[in-house]
């Protein structure tokens, strides 16, 4: 199981930035083709709620990658801040 989640890590640091590339070119596509402020805007929301979504993925994927979820706690106890 552990070897799935580092597969899944690497999976997830790839498709981030795969997927911000692809919003962005696509945004940039859409607003050339309908240069009209409500295409701006409409392009710039989901580019700004998108990015972060994405960059927490990446996050995700590299703690997936350096092990940290291996060991997960089975009951609240095994918890230590």
């Amino acid at each position: 199981m552990n070897s799935i989640k580092k597969f899944a890590g690497m999976i997830w640091n790839l498709l981030g930035p795969a997927a911000i590339y692809y919003l962005i070119k696509t945004a940039s596509e859409e607003i050339a083709k309908k240069p009209v402020i409500d295409t701006k805007i409409q392009w710039v929301v989901f580019v700004v709620i998108f990015i972060p979504v994405a960059v927490g993925l990446m996050i995700f994927g590299w703690y997936a990658l350096k092990g940290e979820y291996d060991r997960l706690p089975e009951s609240s106890e095994e918890i230590t801040d």
